[in-house]
């Protein structure tokens, strides 16, 4: 058998039926009971150190080479 047509025929019918299932499973594991809490905590984790604003940026060395430069 040609190498092309067998990698075709399993690519239409074994690694379909493979990713099909892969995708149930992800959807299983994203929707499953109890996730909520880890996809909550995982959805505000940007917002944990919002308290206060962020302390200025201190220029750096080849910023302030260029300002002088500039001068």
């Amino acid at each position: 058998m040609e190498t092309y047509t067998w990698l075709r025929t399993f690519a239409d019918s074994w690694h379909l039926l493979f990713m099909f299932l892969f995708f149930i499973g992800v959807v299983v594991f994203i929707f499953r009971p109890g996730s909520r809490k880890v996809h909550d905590e995982t959805r505000n984790m940007i917002f944990r150190n919002d308290d206060k604003p962020a302390p200025p940026e201190t220029p750096r060395s080849d910023d302030r080479r260029a300002e002088k430069e500039a001068r």
